[in-house]
């Protein structure tokens, strides 16, 4: 295994992702209900559930891109987007919001590359502007991160001359250069032709055997069972069902679950 997809080992049984009662709601629209969850460092966590069911504002709340109207989240025994003074809660400077995000890479449907940049150039551009690394030793990594994803014949290519696949594995270099303790993916091969989904998996699957803490969002029901250690179907802004992947897919408890099971495997 190269050490370019290779994290910093997490503390034995440390838990690197802590919800506690979260909710969130757009207007008057509730979005999350109390979503409770842990998941531990170095573990993969898939989350499954229909669209609407609140996964992917989840996703958002962990790394602060949306701000929780109740309850508490941690990452890595920090709060999210606040510090705690006594009983109160205050705010984080978006300065130290945006130190903290830096730690948590974030890997969308769509890729949001740079289009008037090469692969190379997308990769090495946070690195050397949030981080301030050199110019060499960014683009050093860079190359090996683009090797490691199947992508060293292309670090001198535009987004427009790579097929979708291509792009979201270039997005996930470009995430892994800041070097994160953790990596969320929302629905990352959903915008992606069926032929094209396998090699971003297979960068996935080396991820996880790296030790890289992954919260993800999918429908892709093999990664989950064969990659996930814990499996979250939600549904309705709550937690409906959670257990070991190959359990709750075979043997669901809740009828809820049972019923999207049915018309998904």
């Amino acid at each position: 295994m190269s050490s370019a997809l290779t994290p910093t080992p997490p503390a034995p049984d440390s838990i690197m992702v802590r919800s506690e009662g979260v909710h969130k709601a757009f207007g008057r629209v509730e979005v999350l209900k109390g979503i409770d969850l842990e998941v531990r460092s170095g573990h993969v966590m898939c989350l499954l559930g229909p669209s609407g069911s609140g996964k992917s504002t989840f996703l958002r709340c962990i790394n602060h891109l949306e701000q929780i109207d109740a309850g508490r989240l941690y990452v890595d025994g920090e709060l999210v987007g606040y510090r705690q003074k006594g009983d109160k809660l205050y705010e984080l400077k978006e300065s130290e919001v945006a130190r903290k995000r830096a730690e948590i890479g974030m890997v969308f449907q769509r890729f949001n590359l740079f289009p008037h940049m090469t692969a190379l150039e997308n990769v090495v551009e946070a690195p050397c502007k949030v981080k301030r690394k050199s110019k060499a030793a960014a683009a050093e990594r860079g190359r090996t991160l683009l090797e490691r994803v199947g992508l060293g014949d292309k670090i001198d290519a535009y987004p427009s001359q790579l097929s979708g696949g291509q792009q979201q594995r270039v997005a996930i270099a470009r995430a892994l250069a800041m070097d994160p303790k953790l990596m969320l993916f929302d629905e990352p091969t959903s915008a992606l032709d069926p032929e094209l989904v396998g090699d971003v998996l297979d960068v996935m699957r080396d991820l996880a055997k790296s030790g890289m803490t992954m919260v993800v969002v999918t429908h892709e029901m093999g990664f989950a069972r064969e990659v996930g250690d814990t499996l979250v179907f939600m549904d309705g802004g709550v937690v409906v069902e959670s257990g070991e992947p190959r359990e709750v897919l075979t043997n669901p408890q809740h009828e809820r679950t049972k019923a999207f099971l049915s018309k998904v495997l």
